[in-house]
């Protein structure tokens, strides 16, 4: 259903779609466990270009076209006219002409969306300021795994930023069927439209998306309490004063204690200890988080081999 769509955005997914992805994600992962081969892009070619640095993101692309059997470039500022002032819409159309399909991590959301509309070929959303869809259904397989195939009335609660992650979160659990509470102070809630748009999709899923300023509340009962940074790449020189204003948001055992006994902890990571989440909390749930990192590799590799093949 895939093939030679772009993936911006969990939003523009079918709720099929979206469980296309995990099945086949669950399915490349056993394969690349057992060691069995599984090159369902030979001779492919994905683009990368990184106008924001990442650690998990160039590792997991970069390994899982290889794994896929195909190969991946590198392409930095440095690396692209779009650097010195060429057009988004130049460079789409002559990575068009050498790749067959175009990974991106960004600044602004109008950049994929303006890649993606010249491009002839699949472009995926790797990150932007908006939106975060890789590690949004990354972690829909790892709740999979650690609480059950089924995810609908789950409740996940996210406590902190209302950044890019609780956006792509209000669109995946609407997918899902998930309840989904966001706790972020009263000047950081996420995107509104972002979140006019999940609570529809919500209505075919029979989901629940609300965003509140209280953590307790949201916690309470949860299934899966997710956070984020309190401060993303670009916003370093508000670190001193989100830490002050985000106190009140951490992911700690007092906190903990208000949710569902067996209630998991994820974070995409990187996690700054003693910030969003204490080192008590994060060391306790270490396998799950680490299990989430993981998961970016075989997540991504259902997305590239569904567009891309």
């Amino acid at each position: 259903m895939l093939k030679g769509k772009d993936m911006l955005s969990i939003h523009d997914l079918s709720v099929d779609e979206v469980q296309e992805i995990l099945t086949l994600a669950k399915e490349l992962k056993a394969k690349q466990k057992a060691g069995v081969e599984h090159h369902l892009l030979k001779g492919k070619t994905l683009g990368m270009i990184f106008e924001k640095s990442s650690t998990r993101t160039r590792v997991s692309f970069e390994t899982g076209m290889y794994q896929l059997g195909g190969q991946a470039l590198f392409l930095s500022n440095r690396d692209l006219q779009l650097g010195r002032g060429e057009p988004i819409k130049d460079t789409a159309r002559v990575l068009s002409r050498y790749l067959d399909g175009i990974m991106i991590r960004t600044f602004g959301h109008d950049r994929v969306e303006e890649l993606a509309q010249w491009a002839d070929i699949p472009v995926i959303n790797a990150l932007t300021d908006l939106l975060h869809p890789c590690q949004v259904l990354t972690d829909l397989l790892t709740i999979q795994e650690h609480k059950g195939k089924n995810l609908k009335g789950l409740k996940m609660a996210y406590v902190g930023d209302g950044n890019n992650m609780t956006n792509s979160y209000m669109y995946g659990c609407a997918k899902a069927g998930m309840t989904f509470v966001a706790a972020t102070p009263e000047d950081y809630r996420p995107d509104e439209t972002v979140m006019k748009n999940a609570i529809e999709d919500a209505k075919q899923t029979g989901a629940s998306i609300s965003v509140i300023t209280d953590p307790q509340e949201a916690v309470k009962g949860a299934d899966i309490v997710v956070t984020d940074t309190w401060a993303s790449m670009g916003q370093e020189d508000e670190h001193e004063a989100r830490k002050k204003i985000f106190a009140p948001y951490q992911v700690n055992k007092e906190l903990m204690a208000l949710a569902d006994k067996r209630a998991i902890v994820m974070h995409c990571l990187p996690a700054y200890r003693g910030e969003e989440i204490t080192e008590e909390v994060l060391e306790a749930n270490a396998d799950v988080i680490f299990d989430e990192a993981e998961n970016r590799l075989h997540t991504q590799k259902a997305i590239m081999a569904l567009t891309m093949c």
